[in-house]
């Protein structure tokens, strides 16, 4: 089950997907599962100033936390996260298959096997968008929230309109959400990369 949080002051609904605390000692909830496409993963739960976040570590490897989810887009049509990333694969682009690795991955799927991939690229410029499957019968629409190393090492907030996405990417309405993955990946370029997760939440209304 998801965990629900609400204020009464604003009727503002979060539907919390992925919860830092929930990982002690750096275990895996019962409700999150460990992916492994390639290599050993590094999973840490960890303290940075006053947050508790995840920290994923890729060395030559392709890996993921995913859980399932049942979630209405449009009653809850906001995604917020916190991300860092410290370290990028070195020539990542998700454009090329050959360089197809990325430091972070929030990816977001539908009923109908359609997915949305928000993505911290090494290369790709910011705000791009385009389709990204190479998995028949898997539909992939990658969205770059942040590119290159200006921001590395900084927290940042991202928020998106998941059901206006999908219907930019796909052009038509969005099915239920049924899952979440987190991912990090360096085997393409044969290198190392790492990045932080906090707070992954879904919410009815825009976050300030």
């Amino acid at each position: 089950m998801l965990a629900l949080g609400t204020s009464a002051l604003t009727s503002e609904l979060a539907f919390v997907v992925f919860n830092p605390d929930n990982w002690v000692d750096g275990r895996t909830p019962a409700d999150w599962h460990v992916k492994v496409n390639h290599g050993r993963p590094q999973i840490d739960s960890c303290t940075d100033g006053s947050c508790r976040c995840v920290r994923l570590r890729s060395v030559d490897s392709s890996f993921a936390l995913e859980r399932e989810t049942d979630v209405d887009p449009y009653k809850a049509r906001y995604l917020s996260w916190r991300w860092k990333v410290t370290q990028l694969p070195m020539g990542g682009n998700f454009r090329r298959p050959a360089t197809d690795d990325q430091a972070a991955q929030v990816l977001v799927a539908f009923a109908d096997r359609h997915i949305l991939s928000y993505i911290w690229d090494s290369t790709a410029p910011k705000g791009t968008m385009e389709s990204s499957s190479s998995i028949p019968l898997l539909h992939i629409f990658a969205i770059v929230c942040e590119s290159g190393t200006a921001e590395a090492g900084k927290w940042l907030r991202e928020v998106r309109d998941v059901a206006a996405d999908y219907e930019r990417a796909y052009g038509k309405p969005a099915p239920h959400i049924k899952g979440l993955r987190l991912q990090i990946n360096s085997q393409h370029t044969g290198s190392s990369a790492e990045s932080y997760f906090e707070e992954v939440a879904f919410r009815n209304q825009q976050p300030n």
